[in-house]
Formats: structure tokens, sequence, C-alpha cells
């Protein structure tokens, strides 16, 4: 099992929306960066541990956890021309982008705030604090523990 940080903006989709979804499944998508694309496709898979980070809000935090449920297949929104994320070179027999479904597991008791992984010396390495601004990065499962520590403890 590997394990994630998903990256949302709260206005745009929250752990509060994901937790509201049927048996609070969600589709994660809307990616449109190549290499988060390409973790998406060639590495996230069903029972992987997701980082749920609110970003670009007020206080950018790890808010909680999920797991994936459902591997990489294409992003719908993809092929519609009424999506925002509508990309005209995308066809139906080679896909641009891909998306995962998610299952909420838990809500933190304390959101995880950036600027408190940032002073962690056990979370200096973190691709979040050496490359920002990628929506979708791996954690170590070292990582994965002293998040979930510092949001629940």
């Amino acid at each position: 099992m590997n394990h994630w940080l998903f990256k949302s903006e709260p206005d745009e989709y929250s752990i509060d929306d994901l937790k509201a979804e049927p048996r609070r499944t969600g589709r994660w998508d809307g990616i449109r960066n190549y290499q988060a694309r390409n973790f998406l496709r060639d590495k996230v898979a069903v029972g992987d541990g997701v980082l749920f980070y609110h970003s670009a809000c007020k206080i950018p935090a790890v808010v909680g956890a999920a797991k994936v449920v459902r591997a990489a297949y294409p992003d719908p929104a993809q092929f519609d021309p009424e999506s925002k994320y509508f990309d005209p070179k995308a066809t139906r027999d080679k896909p641009r982008w891909f998306c995962v479904d998610i299952q909420w597991q838990s809500q933190f008791a304390h959101p995880v705030p950036l600027k408190v992984i940032k002073q962690d010396p056990a979370l200096e390495e973190m691709v979040l604090v050496r490359q920002g601004r990628l929506s979708i990065q791996p954690v170590t499962e070292q990582e994965w523990r002293r998040i979930e520590k510092l949001g629940n403890g």
C-alpha cells in the first residue's frame, strides 16, 4: 500500500463534500498536470491511503484521510465540451486525463496546517514542502504517521 496527498480547494471540493457523497465515495477528477496525472494513472492503486489537503484557502492544511477504492480510469470531464476540464485533444481511444475514486475515512480532530508541516523536522523532506504546487504527491509511511499524529493528537 502506498500513501498520497491529494490537494483540493475546499470551495471546489472539500472533505465535507466527500463525506456527504453516497457511500462517502467520490471521483477525484479535474487533474490537468502531467506529473500528477502520471501518478494517478501509473502509481495510485486501490487500497492506497490519501491525505486530504485543503489548498488555496485561508489556512491550507491536511484535514483528514481517505482511501482509493477505484483505480485510474479516463476522466469523463475531458470529453464534455461544457466542462471546464474539457480537452479537445482527448479522445475515447486516447484519453489524456485520468481520475480515481476515493472514500472518506476520517476527519482530523485538528487540521494540520502547512505552516506546522514546514516547521516540523520530521516532515522537512515531504514533497508538499519541496514541490508545493503538485496536486497529487507521494507521502512516505513515516510522513503519513506523523501527519496522523498531529491531526489526531
